[in-house]
């Protein structure tokens, strides 16, 4: 099924997030928007979604010289790609970038991962780095480095991750070792990094997090290096990609298992302070978190669509009201009710990147130093819910959409089996949805005295106030500020813990219902008003409703949560 970018749900969610927040995002004109879009899902639909299907059943592989190939069409269409400048759209403008706002980089970083995922994914991590280095190193790095990672000439990764530490950065054992020449000697092994090595850039920047010997135990004693495979005389880093990880899908990207320092370290450049690393790493960390909600966002759009064409052209059976005549199974019942729940998911998700992006350029471009501080606050509580709800959903819409197509969605010719696999990586890297949700009730919800909660929660309460059959809303929002002042009462606590998640879902509804009925009132009278009207309606009613309920039940099932039956 080709891709069909949805320019009119993302303009509708760009002037919703502006609007819900009284804030302005951009200064483009709404046509500079529509003309980047369109051009920007040209792209996408034309010259990536063919990739799709031929890097799942063509992955990247790694040869016995070293090599890593990426697979056919990749590379090219990712030099195309840079040439066509989508590489340096937010990048900083003294190093050639176009320094547009986030919020139209998140509305294209949807289009490039409903076209494949698994070729975004290299972008994705280089838009990372690019950030981390402008807001940490030294001038030194950024003249050296940024103006190759903007042009997109060179790619850049994230090394976090080792074989006996994942989320427990604690634990990590790389080593860094001075030179005496402002350099380091890193050693150490890496793993699951994406686009850790490939075909496709001349260059790749790792910034990776060592400790020096000398540094305290823990995160308190962790640096972040830029260790480059290309060093700056040209010659070839101490560095290599061991293996790649045979994954269950976005089998187009090579995830790297990494090796530094066989032959006495590779070469590496300090970013920030020593034993500051995670500082700097989290720069780069909160700007993946939103683009991976981003990419849950795409992948659920995709299976959306592809649900809705297979039910418009599948028939089979008779649905009420047909007179005992087969019809197409879009007519049936339950299966409009999936429909609707994948467009309404899909819509809200969408709703809560876009909402976390403008408030992210409300943090940059506001007016007053006071208005700057608020909405980055309100950022910092929007990109977990962004994150986490958005690639939750990614998982049971394209689940959703397996269903629809019955036996045909559980082979792989439809290639809605496809968008599930790749789907299951999302809620669990870049800081799984559990960790997301620990970070919401012990340190988030805490901003400012708890007062950037109460004033999300106060929009909430106001526009869904005003929605038609606005009762079970306004008691959901109720609910949540009590489930909220209980949790900020207790941080960190064991029943605080039990119920983070739960509570970070019902947050996200809560927040993404309210904005999905403001859009509803923008869309009166334009080409999207049933549409919209519709989602606000069904989403509030059974979505809000019923994730608030499932966090105030959980709280009764907490206490089991520290029984010994679980040993």
């Amino acid at each position: 099924m080709t891709y069909n970018p949805p320019i009119p749900q993302i303009l509708l969610a760009m002037q919703t997030a502006d609007r819900f927040a009284a804030t302005q995002s951009g200064d483009l004109s709404p046509e500079d928007v529509q003309a980047i879009l369109s051009e920007a899902g040209r792209f996408a639909s034309e010259r990536i979604a063919p990739l799709n299907p031929v890097g799942d059943r063509t992955p990247s592989t790694l040869d016995e010289s070293g090599k890593v190939t990426t697979p056919p069409g990749w590379r090219e269409t990712y030099q195309a790609w840079c040439e066509a400048g989508w590489n340096s759209l937010t990048g900083p403008t003294e190093y050639c970038g176009q320094g547009l706002p986030i919020s139209l980089a998140v509305a294209c970083t949807e289009f490039w991962n409903s076209s494949a995922m698994a070729f975004a994914l290299c972008p994705l991590l280089t838009a990372g780095a690019i950030e981390a280095i402008y807001e940490h190193a030294s001038q030194e790095l950024k003249d050296r480095y940024l103006p190759k990672l903007v042009s997109g000439e060179w790619t850049g990764t994230m090394n976090l991750t080792e074989p006996q530490a994942g989320s427990d950065l604690s634990n990590l054992r790389c080593k860094a070792k001075r030179t005496g020449d402002g350099s380091y000697r890193i050693t150490g092994n890496k793993i699951f990094i994406t686009y850790g090595d490939h075909d496709c850039s001349p260059n790749i920047v790792h910034l990776v997090l060592a400790r020096l010997e000398d540094a305290p135990a823990g995160t308190r004693g962790i640096s972040l290096f830029l260790v480059p495979k290309i060093l700056p005389d040209g010659s070839h880093n101490d560095l290599r990609c061991l293996s790649l990880e045979h994954k269950l899908g976005i089998r187009g990207s090579p995830t790297c298992a990494m090796a530094y320092g066989d032959n006495g370290g590779a070469r590496g450049w300090l970013i920030g302070e020593e034993n500051r690393g995670l500082n700097c790493m989290f720069t780069m960390m909160n700007n993946a978190r939103l683009l991976v909600g981003t990419q849950g966002v795409a992948l659920a759009e995709r299976a959306t669509q592809a649900a809705f064409a297979y039910a418009r052209e599948r028939v089979q059976g008779s649905a009420p009201g047909r007179d005992g005549t087969t019809s197409p199974i879009i007519h049936h019942p339950d299966v409009r009710r999936m429909l609707l729940e994948m467009r309404t998911r899909t819509a809200a998700a969408r709703m809560l990147c876009m909402a976390t992006a403008s408030a992210l350029d409300s943090s940059v471009n506001a007016q007053t130093e006071k208005e700057r501080h608020r909405a980055y606050a309100r950022a910092s509580i929007l990109t977990p819910l962004a994150k986490a709800y958005s690639t939750d959903i990614a998982v049971e819409v394209t689940s959703t959409a397996i269903q629809v197509h019955g036996g045909m969605g559980y082979v792989e010719e439809t290639g809605v089996a496809q968008y599930y696999r790749d789907a299951r990586i999302l809620p669990i890297y870049e800081g799984t949805n559990g960790i997301q949700a620990i970070d919401l009730v012990t340190r988030k919800l805490l901003l400012g005295g708890g007062e950037t909660l109460s004033q999300i929660l106060e929009s909430c309460r106001r526009t869904l106030s005003a929605f038609e059959s606005c009762l079970p809303a306004m008691q959901a929002v109720a609910d949540t500020e009590d489930l909220a002042k209980m949790l900020c009462d207790a941080p960190g606590g064991s029943l605080s813990l039990a119920v983070a998640v739960p509570f970070q879902r019902a947050l996200a509804n809560v927040v993404a219902g309210a904005h999905l009925a403001e859009a509803a009132a923008l869309a009166r009278g334009g080409a999207l008003e049933t549409e919209a009207a519709v989602n606000a309606r069904f989403f509030i009613a059974v979505e809000l409703v019923s994730a608030v309920a499932a966090a105030k039940a959980s709280l009764s099932g907490a206490d089991a949560t520290g029984s010994d039956g679980l040993e």
